[in-house]
């Protein structure tokens, strides 16, 4: 008997991944970021840190990349000290890199008050895949 395309029943197909590994870390309690009163206007600051690492919430292996934050402060600057501290608390949490750029702008922003503001996850290739993710404030409004 020969089956056709027409014939196959599609098979569905899964990754195993669940609702919880996609919220794995986002309940995680964060030290605070503290700030400095800013002295200017007008300007950019980076901040690069290029020995990100986090696990995956499934497999728990390592993730490697690099998280810049650049932003516009307005009346706070990010204090880098308390910043560095917040980054080591992903190095053994559970979390999707998506997760991980967007709950950082989400502190960043919740510290800081920027004007504006971009976190950029860029995630070294695991199974041959590479990762880049991106988050900006003020977020854009999606129809």
């Amino acid at each position: 008997m020969t089956t056709t395309m027409q014939d196959a029943v599609p098979v569905k197909r899964t990754t195993g991944y669940t609702d919880d590994h996609a919220a794995a870390g986002l309940d995680a309690t964060f030290p605070e970021i503290e700030t400095w009163r800013n002295q200017f206007a007008a300007y950019e600051i980076l901040v690069d840190d290029p020995e990100f690492t986090s696990v995956c919430p499934k497999t728990s292996l390592p993730d490697f990349g690099r998280i810049t934050i650049r932003y516009m402060p307005r009346e706070k600057c990010l204090e880098l000290k308390s910043l560095k501290e917040y980054l080591f608390t992903y190095r053994n949490l559970g979390i999707f890199q998506e997760n991980i750029v967007n709950q950082v702008l989400n502190d960043v922003v919740k510290a800081c008050d920027p004007v504006w503001c971009r976190v950029v996850g860029d995630f070294r290739p695991r199974g041959g895949i590479s990762t880049v993710v991106e988050a900006y404030y003020p977020r854009p409004v999606v129809s």
